[in-house]
């Protein structure tokens, strides 16, 4: 499937001049219907299933707006996960299609992403940063589940700290300008939170700072520890403490919220 003249109007995207509101969506069902025929080598099922996943590709690099990309690649990128996806998924998992196939995409873009950056990298952490997708990709394809950091570097033979370096390695720059936060009023972009070290109030705020995290529950302190002193992802806290992922991105945001309040 060849994709050309992408683009944009009133929110829109038109790809050959067919409005991508007007595709049809495909039913669960059919979904898996279309994937065993597939598999067996039926074109015209492969056809119909890139089609019919298309909007799923556009939600994806929703992700990815306001970085200055042009999204007409972007879509195309998101188009070769996509296809990737289908060619390498598991019928026999008990998996939605959805479930694999977002984090492919994910994962395709931000290789476009980090061999595009304006940002140059050293060759040996690109490489391993490419490696850990590589292995990243493989553990999905496997156990149709996100591995963890931990486990995409026991697969690669290399300390953690070096995987989660190279993976930040590759991490598209923040914009000064990036929205941080809003609640109805008026937006908080990065370049707020930007401060003088010689503010004489720095030390008022760290203890306002250090007050508020004193109200908090032993739960949400070991949840805030894990995520932003540890690093480790809300799917990995949630296995560490026996939650759901929901509940712990419920609890993570509540905290935060009365830390800022």
């Amino acid at each position: 499937m060849i994709l050309r003249g992408v683009g944009m109007y009133n929110n829109k995207v038109v790809i050959c001049g067919v409005d991508t509101s007007k595709l049809p969506l495909l039913k669960e069902k059919d979904k898996e219907r279309l994937l065993r025929e597939a598999k067996s080598g039926n074109n015209n099922a492969r056809e119909e299933l890139i089609s019919g996943n298309l909007r799923l590709v556009l939600s994806v690099i929703q992700r990815f707006t306001g970085r200055g990309e042009n999204l007409d690649d972007l879509f195309q990128v998101g188009c070769i996960g996509l296809i990737k996806s289908i060619d390498n998924f598991d019928v026999t998992q008990q998996v939605r299609f959805s479930t694999y196939a977002v984090p492919m995409i994910i994962g395709e873009i931000r290789r476009y992403l980090r061999d595009n950056s304006v940002i140059r990298v050293s060759r040996s952490i690109k490489d391993t940063a490419y490696k850990a997708m590589q292995a990243k990709e493989k553990l999905m394809s496997e156990s149709q589940n996100e591995p963890t950091v931990s486990e995409i570097a026991k697969e690669l033979g290399i300390p953690r700290a070096e995987v989660v370096i190279a993976l930040e390695s590759i991490v598209s720059p923040m914009s000064l300008y990036d929205p941080i936060y809003s609640d109805g009023g008026d937006t908080i972009y990065v370049l707020d939170q930007l401060g003088d070290n010689n503010d004489d109030n720095n030390w008022l705020d760290e203890i306002s700072l250090k007050e508020a995290i004193k109200d908090l529950s032993e739960r949400e302190k070991h949840i805030l520890t894990l995520r932003f002193m540890q690093g480790k992802t809300q799917m990995e806290v949630s296995r560490e403490i026996g939650i759901s992922q929901a509940q712990v991105s419920r609890l993570e945001k509540g905290a935060l919220d009365k830390i800022k309040a």
